[in-house]
């Protein structure tokens, strides 16, 4: 599964954006997805992740603001991102879960950058 993150942007603290990763391959509803981000200087972390069948697990840091899901109709993970912060500025890259704990396959990701 090849994934492309887009979506990213400015935006004020307090507002929101919402995030998509559209993926091509034929595996991808019976994959599970995860976005992740790294800030300037920092390692990379989880932020969400979605199972095939659409359990869903976040990062501390993002609960109770950030919603992920999954269209595989359209081969489509999105993350709704609302109540953004200063703290929430980072590249933000989708990848398989499995991917992440190879360590590989991560696209460009779009940057997010919340202004305070």
């Amino acid at each position: 599964v090849q994934l492309q993150a887009y979506g990213g942007g400015l935006v004020q603290a307090g507002g929101s954006l919402r995030l998509s990763c559209a993926a091509s391959g034929s595996t991808f509803s019976i994959t599970a997805i995860g976005w992740y981000r790294q800030a300037l200087g920092k390692q990379r972390d989880v932020v969400a992740t979605i199972s095939s069948g659409g359990t869903t697990n976040y990062a501390d840091f993002v609960k109770g603001r950030f919603t992920i899901s999954r269209d595989n109709a359209k081969k489509t993970v999105y993350l709704q991102m609302n109540s953004l912060q200063p703290e929430d500025t980072a590249v933000y890259y989708c990848n398989t879960v499995y991917y992440y704990y190879q360590d590989t396959n991560w696209g460009q990701g779009t940057q997010v950058t919340v202004s305070s």
